[in-house]
């Protein structure tokens, strides 16, 4: 069984990724600010107090892994870069280690134009986002340019709206207005990262997952 590093398993998504993945007996290593958010108990997980800016921190947590999850973004009070700063910092760690595999998770805003077909409702609300909050769709587009340039294998999975409802185990894996609607559960969401462990389908592309 594959042994994770997990970035931002703290927050809402990433609770639900934890859960799933200790579950199916993944082992974590997890980087977090605040280990006391972490309530799971598992001899299966550990956990390493620090930030994904701290590159130091990063590589502890990425060495004797086999694969990378990134869930960690844009929050209230956050660094203006701090996505693209700390998916540097773990494309640094990667490729230290020989680790390739890498699955970062991002919204909806961020424009994959091989596939995306977006339609009046989407160009709205990316316009939206392009006047409320400009850094955080700046910060998604660095975050996803560094990936590119890493010669890794990722894959950036994208989202609409998150709710807290249960997993159904049933969703639309498409791109923005192509199959696709304008919500998931977190808990569906996580299932689909997890499968992407050793699923190759979308390596190199920026899926849009919905209901």
């Amino acid at each position: 069984m594959q042994k994770i590093a997990l970035f931002g398993g703290s927050g809402r998504t990433g609770q639900q990724f934890l859960n799933q993945a200790l579950a199916q007996e993944y082992t974590i290593k997890a980087l977090v600010r605040t280990p006391e958010k972490i309530t799971q108990q598992s001899t299966q997980l550990e956990v390493i107090k620090g930030d994904v800016l701290d590159a130091a921190a990063v590589a502890q947590v990425v060495a004797g892994t086999d694969v990378v999850v990134s869930l960690f973004g844009q929050v209230k009070g956050s660094p203006a870069w701090v996505q693209t700063e700390g998916t540097q910092n773990i494309i640094s760690a990667m490729q230290k280690h020989d680790i390739k595999r890498i699955i970062s998770l991002s919204g909806g805003g961020l424009p994959y134009k091989q596939k995306d077909r977006p339609k009046l409702p989407d160009h709205l609300i990316r316009f939206i986002m392009r006047l409320a909050v400009p850094q955080i769709l700046n910060d998604a587009q660095k975050h996803y340019e560094a990936l590119q340039a890493s010669g890794l294998d990722w894959t950036i999975v994208r989202a609409p709206r998150l709710t807290d409802g249960e997993r159904r185990g049933q969703y639309r894996i498409g791109w923005v207005g192509v199959n696709a609607s304008t919500q998931i559960s977190r808990a569906d969401l996580a299932d689909f990262i997890i499968k992407q462990l050793n699923d190759k389908t979308f390596y190199n592309q920026l899926p849009f997952v919905s209901y």
